[in-house]
């Protein structure tokens, strides 16, 4: 995969940014950053409630137990940019493990971007940035569900490289019309074999 991701050299995990004309960086999220990552995802779940298969109103009410073990579960990457006031989060996504034959598929999900970051490529960031840190991981391909009808994320998943697979699934999100999402694959490494997903 050719990407003008590069990551930053300082202590900790690393940081990607696209280029040296970008303010926007992309950094994951450890597990002290719990309270972070739940204001960013119930933002999220407000603004974008169709999106989402969990409501604000649900999750506001978890406790601190629960984030943790989110956190713990998967790699959660934010999108930010300095200002003079201080970090303005711009959107997140989350990186998992798909349920696959050998193990060797990372799983995009929780895509978001702050509606006053939409249209400016940090919804690309925060993606070519889970595909390296898939990559880090030892996986060969990333995996993205999206609806089988939503063209616009079809054609967005496309533009970076994602292919379309024969796997497709019931949609996860509420739906009145019996809509399926397909997985969408992309390669991260040196293997450019499909692997079977198991659903």
């Amino acid at each position: 995969m050719s990407s003008s991701w590069t990551a930053l050299s300082s202590p900790g995990p690393p940081t990607w940014k696209a280029d040296p004309m970008s303010d926007v960086t992309v950094r994951p999220l450890g597990e002290e950053d719990w309270q972070l990552f739940r204001s960013i995802r119930l933002a999220a779940l407000s603004d974008s409630p169709d999106a989402f298969v969990a409501s604000v109103e649900e999750e506001q009410d978890y406790d601190e137990a629960f984030w943790r073990e989110r956190m713990r579960r998967s790699t959660r990457l934010v999108a930010e940019r300095e200002q003079d006031d201080g970090i303005e989060q711009l959107g997140v996504v989350s990186l998992g493990q798909a349920r696959d034959d050998e193990g060797r598929i990372g799983e995009i999900f929780g895509l978001w971007v702050a509606p006053s970051s939409r249209g400016t490529g940090v919804a690309t960031r925060l993606v070519e940035a889970s595909a390296e840190r898939a990559l880090e991981d030892g996986r060969s391909h990333v995996a993205y569900w999206v609806g089988t009808d939503n063209g616009r994320a079809v054609a967005f998943a496309s533009g970076i490289g994602f292919r379309p697979t024969d796997s497709r699934r019931p949609m996860r999100v509420q739906s009145d019309d019996g809509e399926e999402e397909i997985a969408m694959l992309l390669p991260v490494g040196d293997d450019r074999g499909r692997p079977v997903f198991l659903l």
